[in-house]
Parts: structure tokens; sequence; C-alpha cells
């Protein structure tokens, strides 16, 4: 063997021996394992409850059952944690976490029991739906022509074009958690910034803060404030007014900050955190680029623009539908809502929705019967990587709940929130949820791992529930601005050829407004109850 193929070995080796962080279906694994595993020493016990849920100071510990008692999901008073009975609840645990029903007496979850659906089921189907609708809107090519001739109209008005095209990302964010479908526009629009007199990064930061402050700023996200409000128990409008103030402040602060970048770039090149020969260097040819961009985009067609009227009435009607609104209309007017709403509308009527409107659009754009069908369920197959995620933090709470600790881990945090103010808990929920969304960097897995302790820990601290799906929804969103085991950064990054410890760089500024935003919103939360 020569030098040089010793050399490429030895590169070869350093390589594949290089960390790499884990996926969320990795880390959530392990999370299962350790808490199974401490499981077999944490007390069980239980809380006594009303319609509220868990009653403060009325926890009291369970025993281990002995050899030959009843375990209190058949009728005792103890717990089984005999080596064969907890190996049986770890290895049923996943599966329950997705169709799982919860006993209305004793709490206990398996798919054998009398009582509510535990597990994800519906979420499940909903994100599949979710992706199945996405799927095939994309594939028309309408939303990417869409947004390629916005940009073009607008390319003589940087500052307007900025605006638009973070407003655009940012309704994305908001609404049904626009983040993967972002890598396409890189392409698009770093040509296009430079030739206007950007760098490369305002172009990636039109993407990345847009559609990531709009993720923090979700309303009806399903990904993020869905699943966290069905985690919490609470209907997804709880919180809805605060989170638009919040999404409307955060988008503005984010527009505000590329603006005050970008602009500041134009006028001097060297001030750029790329470099100003890296700037230089790009400028002079893409201009050329931006051209060829231009003759690139199509015009939208007819069934373009219906299609596009199609996706957006399919949000329009999945957040009316989600708002109750003769509770909202009795509690401003004291009167019954004058128009006609939906008399249920959650996530299985929502599934079926994104389902219709995917055919649809499909039938719009002339698909055919088996390319409609097909490109579903590529869609939902796309998709189904996030809604594993979901059942396997289920199944870390259901393991929970099975072995009685999660009211023992209430019990040792209520003394620690009973004389913390609301000011104080809101503020230590968005702390808390920061190195999680950094382990776990997928929103929903992140919400269904948190929120079946955060809720109940909220009500011990006399704070609402939609206070800390907001504090969740904030942290989880931040860090997936800047956090490397986010994929969108780092794939986004590379498309847009910025190196990430530029992108770094430029971040970090906004991140403390970010941070003082967020701070300041956590403590209206908890002063107007989320309303």
């Amino acid at each position: 063997m020569n030098a040089d193929n010793t050399q490429k070995t030895d590169e070869t080796t350093d390589s594949s021996r290089r960390f790499t962080f884990p996926t969320a279906l990795t880390v959530l694994a392990i999370i299962l394992i350790v808490v199974w595993i401490a499981a077999f020493f944490i007390p069980s016990g239980l809380y006594e409850v009303d319609e509220n849920g868990p009653i403060p100071g009325t926890y009291a510990e369970l025993p281990n059952c002995a050899a030959g008692e009843t375990p209190i999901q058949d009728g005792g008073d103890c717990v089984d944690k005999s080596p064969i009975n907890m190996f049986r609840l770890f290895w049923i645990s996943t599966p329950n976490g997705l169709y799982g029903v919860e006993n209305a007496e004793n709490g206990f979850v398996t798919a054998d029991e009398l009582g509510f659906l535990y597990g994800s089921a519906q979420i499940f189907l909903f994100v599949l739906a979710v992706g199945a609708f996405i799927t095939v809107t994309m594939k028309t090519g309408a939303i990417e022509t869409g947004i390629g001739r916005l940009a073009l109209r607008y390319r003589k008005s940087p500052t307007l074009l900025v605006v638009i095209l973070m407003l655009v990302f940012a309704v994305g964010g908001t609404t049904y958690g626009m983040w993967e479908e972002t890598l396409g526009f890189f392409v698009l629009l770093v040509p296009l910034v430079l030739a206007l007199g950007y760098d490369r990064m305002v172009g990636a930061a039109i993407l990345l803060l847009g559609a990531g402050a709009g993720v923090i700023g979700s309303t009806v996200n399903p990904f993020a404030t869905g699943v966290a409000s069905d985690a919490a128990g609470i209907p997804i409008s709880d919180g809805l007014g605060l989170r638009v103030v919040m999404w409307i402040v955060v988008v503005a602060a984010a527009i505000a900050y590329v603006l005050w970048y970008g602009n500041r770039v134009r006028k001097d090149p060297e001030r750029s955190v790329m470099g100003p020969s890296h700037l230089s260097e790009v400028a002079a040819g893409d201009e050329e680029a931006a051209d060829e961009e231009a003759a690139d985009v199509q015009k939208l067609t007819r069934r373009q623009v219906w299609i596009l009227v199609v996706f957006a009435l399919a949000f329009l009607i999945l957040i009316y539908g989600f708002i109750p609104w003769n509770d909202v209309w009795a509690n401003l007017f004291d009167a019954e809502y004058p128009l006609w709403t939906f008399s249920n509308f959650y996530f299985t009527e929502a599934s079926m929705l994104f389902i219709v409107m995917a055919v649809v659009i499909g039938l719009i754009d002339r698909m055919n019967e088996k390319t409609i069908v097909n490109t579903m369920v590529a869609g939902a197959a796309d998709f189904l990587g996030a809604a594993l995620v979901i059942v396997a933090a289920r199944g870390i709470t259901v393991v929970m709940k099975n072995t009685y600790i999660t009211d023992t881990v209430l019990s040792y945090m209520e003394g620690a929130v009973s004389d913390v103010s609301a000011f104080g808990f809101t503020q230590l929920a968005f702390m808390a949820n920061l190195p999680i969304a950094f382990l776990v960097p997928s929103s929903s897995g992140h919400a269904a791992l948190v929120m079946p302790i955060l809720a109940p820990l909220s009500d011990f601290a006399g704070v609402a529930r939609s206070s800390a799906v907001t504090a969740y929804q904030a942290a989880s969103g931040s860090v997936n601005l800047l956090t490397p085991t986010a994929a969108v950064v780092l794939g986004g990054l590379t498309l847009a050829k910025v190196g990430y410890d530029r992108y770094l760089k430029f971040l970090w500024p906004f991140l403390i407004g970010l941070f003082v935003i967020l701070t300041v919103f956590m403590g209206l939360a908890a002063v107007t109850g989320a309303v």
C-alpha cells in the first residue's frame, strides 16, 4: 500500500469515527430505556383528581406488590414492579403510545382497557394527512412558482421584497410548521439577493428567520401547538390570542433585523459577516445568475392559481374549525355566535379535510387517479418519521403512567413550584425546554415528551396550561433556529454556501433580542392567563 492510499485510509477512518448527533427517534429510544430503568427505583404514587386534574397536596405513595398481591390495574392497591412485568410494560409501551386506551378509574394504559384514547393515533393520522396534502400541492409546482413570481415581481424593490417573502414564510411557519419545505427556495433566493446588493446571508436569513419566527409564534401549527395542546388536554384555541400577538412581534423583529443587516451590507459590503473578499468575489457574477433564475421561473397557470386558492382555503377552514366560536362569542359579547360553525372539529375532522383537499388539488392539476394516490402515499411516507417520533415520545409517558411514577415526579416538583409566582413559573418552563429542544429537535416529539408533565405542573403553579404550551413552543422554535441537530439549518446553509460559523456570528445579536422578547411574553402569559 502506498503512502497516498494509507493517508486516504486514515482520513476515512477519522471520518467514520467522527461523532454525529443521533436522530430524534434514537434520542427518544435512549430516554425510554433510561425512564424504564429509573421506574424500578422511583416510588410509585397517585394524586387524587377532580375535573381539573391532580389536586395539590393529595399525593400518596403506592407500595410495590408482594408475591400474590393484586396490582392496582386489577383492582388492588399496589404496583407490580417484578422484572417480568416491568419488561412486559416496556415491550408494549411504544405500541400503546399509538393506540393505548387509558382506564378512567386507575389510569392504566393498554389496548384492552375501557376508557379514553391515550395513544396518539389521531395525531399520527393527521400528520400523515398533512404530508399527503403538502406533497400533492408541491408536486403541482404552484407554491414554488408562486413564491418565485413574487420574488421576481419585487426584485427592483429590495426592502419590500424582503418584507413580503419573510411574511410568506412566517405564515407558513405559524400555520403548518413550514421548515423542511424551505430547502427548495435557497437556490432561487440567494442569486436574487446577491444581484440586489445583499450577501448570501440575507438569502439564508429570509428563509430561516422568516419560517423560524413563524414557528416560534405558532398559532395552529399542528406539529407544535397542535401536539402540545393535545398532550396538555386543552383545545388548540386556548392561548391563541397571545400567540397571534407573539407571532406579530417576533416576525416583525426578525424582518427588522434582516433589513438592518442587509441595508448595512448594501451600503458597506465590508461589513458583511461573509467577509469582504467573499462578497466582492460573488457579487460580480451573480446578477447574471439572478437573470438566469428569472428566466427559469414560469408564469403561474390558471390551474396553479386555483391550487393556491384551495391550499389557502384548507388552512382557513382549519383555523376556523379549531376556534370554539360559541365560547369566544359568549365570553366577549354574552351572546350566541351569529354564524354557522362546526359542532365538533379536531384532529379527526382535520385529517379528512387535508385528505379531501389533497384529492381536490390533484384533480385541479389534472393528475390521474394513480398519480394522485401514489403522490399522497409518498407524501405520507415522507412525514412518517415525524409521526413515529410522536408515537415514540408518547410511549415514554405510557411507561411512566403504567409504573405510576408520573405523579411521583409531579410531587417532587410540586414543592418547587408551590412558592413560585406565575411569572416565575412561565420563565422556568421556557428555560427548562431550551436544552430539551436541543436534544429532541423534533417539535412534535418534544411536545409529546414534556407536556404530560408540564401541563399538570402548571396547574400546581396556578398557571393556565396554554401558558405552558406557549413556553414550550417558544423554546423549541428558538433553539431550532441555530441547533446543528436540525437538518434544515445545516442543509439550508450548505445550499446557500454559508458557513455555520458565519451564520452564528450573524445570528447571535438577534437571539439576544429574541430572548428578551420571549421573556416578556412569558410574563404576559402569566399575567393574562394566555388568552
